[in-house]
C-alpha cells in the first residue's frame, strides 16, 4: 500500500509534535514535512510531493484561509484537511467554497483523524460532527448588512477597525488573539469583496455600522 504523504501546518510546536507522532502511528500514513505557517507550506509544495495537508487556520505570516485559497488554485491534486478550534458557520462555509476537502475540530480523537485522512485521501470529504452541526444550525448570531450576512463578532471587529484600532488592540478588547482578529479581517474582506482596510471602513460607514 502506498503511504499517504502528509504535511502538518500549525504554528504551535507542541501541536505539531503531537500530530506528527499521532499521524506516523497510523497505518499507511507518513508525515513528510511540517510548516509553521501557510507561506512555509506553499514553499514546501514547490519541492516536495504531498497528498494531504493538515492545516490550521490562525497562523502568522499567512493564515490557513488564504493559504488554502492559494494552494487550491495552484496545486489542485493536494487535499486540504482543516484542523482547527474554529467552528463558526461563516468560516466553515468560506473554506468549503474555496474547496477544502475536510474540516476537523482539534478536540477530535485519533480514530476520527484516521477516518478523515483515509476518506480524504480516497477522494472523498470529511467534516466532523461538530462542524456538520454548525453548518446545519440556524445562526441566530448573524445580521444581514448591506445584503451580506455578517456574524455579530464580525460586526464588532468591523466597528473597531473603522474606529482605527489595531489587531492587537481589538484582540485585547474582545479577549481573543490578534491572529484571530486577523483571520476575521481577512474573512470580512472576502465577504465584502474589498481589498484593504479603507474598503472595510467605507463599507462600515456606508451601511451604518459606524457613524
Amino acid at each position: 500500500m502506498t503511504e499517504i504523504k502528509i504535511l502538518i501546518t500549525d504554528d504551535h510546536q507542541i501541536i505539531v509534535d503531537g500530530l506528527k507522532s499521532l499521524v506516523n502511528s497510523l497505518k499507511g500514513c507518513e508525515v513528510v514535512a511540517v510548516a509553521n505557517n501557510g507561506r512555509e507550506a506553499i514553499d514546501i509544495l514547490k519541492i516536495l510531493s504531498v497528498d494531504i495537508i493538515l492545516m490550521d487556520i490562525d497562523m502568522p505570516v499567512l493564515n490557513g484561509l488564504d493559504a488554502t485559497r492559494i494552494i487550491k488554485a495552484k496545486y489542485d491534486g493536494v487535499k486540504i484537511l482543516i484542523l482547527s478550534m474554529h467552528s463558526q458557520q461563516g468560516m466553515i462555509k468560506n473554506l468549503m467554497e474555496i474547496g477544502v476537502d475536510g474540516y476537523l475540530l482539534k478536540n477530535s480523537c485519533k480514530t476520527e483523524l484516521e477516518n478523515a485522512i483515509k476518506q480524504v485521501a480516497s477522494g472523498g470529504q470529511y467534516f466532523s460532527p461538530g462542524v456538520t452541526h454548525s453548518l446545519m444550525a440556524k445562526n441566530v448570531n448573524t445580521e444581514i448588512t448591506g445584503g451580506v450576512e455578517l456574524t455579530k463578532r464580525e460586526i464588532e471587529i468591523l466597528q473597531y477597525i473603522a474606529d482605527g484600532f489595531s489587531n492587537k488592540e481589538i484582540g485585547e478588547k474582545l479577549f481573543i488573539s490578534h491572529r484571530t482578529v486577523d483571520t476575521h479581517r481577512t474573512n470580512l474582506m472576502k465577504k465584502l469583496e474589498v481589498k484593504n482596510i479603507a474598503g472595510l471602513i467605507s463599507y462600515a460607514i456606508k451601511n451604518g455600522i459606524v457613524q
